[in-house]
């Protein structure tokens, strides 16, 4: 009876030990659960444009890195400095001569000039030796045209203008504007090139996403007809690929074929669940990932390189912090390091931002918890696992047990 109570006994130890080793290992293996978003960048109030709402539209850093060429309502176009735009001493107020509504901007890959759009055909050339802006060669065959988008390719040798009435034009200075063929008729929200080779992603609002080839041909990729796309960037060099950005906080890779462009596809489209709000348009990121304009004010991180997207600003966060500010339109974002930078809003408002970091102390405290709770662990689970499916060192744990109670 005594040995039955016994061996019932070291069953219930064995079990109980089977268990709880088991539980950990459930714990360590189970998924990370993400939590309720949270903002990882913090906000400051530096200065305004104006003090009235002058209606920015977008802009664009330039490839040195040194300033941002902003544009907006009534010819609005103006230059600040990149790495201290709260210094109105930098400034450069420049004149177009346009009342019309300008809606894009675009940098030559050399940085010596900028294309500048918009409403009623406007195509525009600012040059930084003078500051001087003038009207592009050609731009007559675009009279009356509303003009929604510009981009230089790579090489430098030819720019795309897109319009509300979904044509797409090439342009470059020897030859002007020429229309592209196989255009639609829905209005082209936006365009971007990759980075190195001379192959472009054209957005559409509601006609879907189409490639333009070094020859200037376009196709348009099956299957993402039916979204409403209001951007679209091919942020890393590395890879063959641009994402669209559609409403409804949906994102499309695009592979990219470089050889026969025509034969380009789409990844599966995906969806942030997660997140409130809308995307209202991108910026370039510092690090090869691509800036997501929300509203309400908000951003968002996309890593193509991981495919992953995070929350940068949580509307929530933007509110508590000025709910006049963030109750504005958000229309263009640079960053001069990574999580560090300045927005601009549609009023004109100027805001900086840099990560929320840790003191050397906290990180250094953080480092030996995580190195310790890796320590412990690791070998805890690795004896465990032996442990539980050997025989032979349980019998020996028994028989260790009855002695000590001997």
């Amino acid at each position: 009876m005594r040995r039955r109570g016994f061996l019932l006994v070291a069953f219930g130890q064995i079990m109980r030990g089977h268990f709880f080793l088991g539980t950990c290992l459930l714990i360590l293996l189970l998924p990370a659960v993400p939590a309720q978003p949270e903002s990882v960048i913090q906000l400051k109030l530096v200065d305004s444009l104006e003090d009235s709402d002058i209606g920015v539209r977008a802009g664009k850093m330039s490839p040195d890195g040194l300033s941002v060429l902003l544009v907006g309502e009534n010819g609005y176009a103006h230059r600040v400095s990149a790495l201290h735009a709260e210094d109105r001493s930098q400034d450069i107020e420049l004149s177009t001569g346009r009342n019309a509504a300008l809606h894009d901007v675009s940098w030559h890959p050399r940085g010596e000039t900028a294309l500048i759009t918009g409403d009623m055909g406007v195509a525009l050339r600012y040059t930084t030796e003078n500051h001087a802006i003038t009207t592009v060669n050609g731009s007559g065959s675009i009279m009356g045209l509303n003009m929604t988008a510009v981009e230089w390719r790579p090489a430098g040798d030819y720019a795309y203008f897109g319009a509300s009435d979904g044509s797409l034009w090439k342009f470059s200075e020897g030859s002007g504007m020429i229309a592209i063929a196989e255009t639609r008729s829905s209005s082209i929200s936006d365009i971007a090139c990759h980075r190195n080779q001379n192959i472009c992603v054209v957005a559409t609002l509601t006609d879907g996403l189409a490639v333009l080839s070094a020859n200037h041909q376009l196709t348009f990729l099956s299957g993402t007809g039916g979204e409403t796309w209001i951007g679209v960037d091919c942020a890393d060099p590395t890879l063959n690929e641009c994402i669209g950005f559609a409403s409804g906080l949906k994102t499309q890779a695009i592979r990219l074929d470089m050889v026969d462009t025509s034969e380009s596809t789409t990844k599966s489209i995906m969806q942030l669940a997660t997140l409130e709000g809308d995307f209202t348009g991108v910026s370039r990121g510092h690090d090869g990932t691509t800036l997501i304009h929300m509203a309400p004010f908000g951003t968002i991180r996309q890593q193509p390189l991981v495919s992953e997207a995070f929350a940068q600003i949580v509307s929530q966060d933007a509110m508590a912090w000025d709910s006049v500010v963030a109750g504005r339109s958000l229309e263009v974002v640079w960053e001069n390091e990574h999580q560090e930078g300045f927005i601009i809003t549609s009023f004109g408002n100027i805001v900086s931002f840099e990560k929320i970091g840790i003191t050397g102390e906290e990180l250094d405290l953080l480092s030996i918890i995580v190195m310790a709770a890796v320590t412990i662990s690791v070998p805890g689970v690795i004896l465990g696992l032996t442990y539980m499916n050997s025989p032979y060192l349980q019998r020996k744990y028994l028989q260790y047990r009855a002695w000590r109670k001997k």
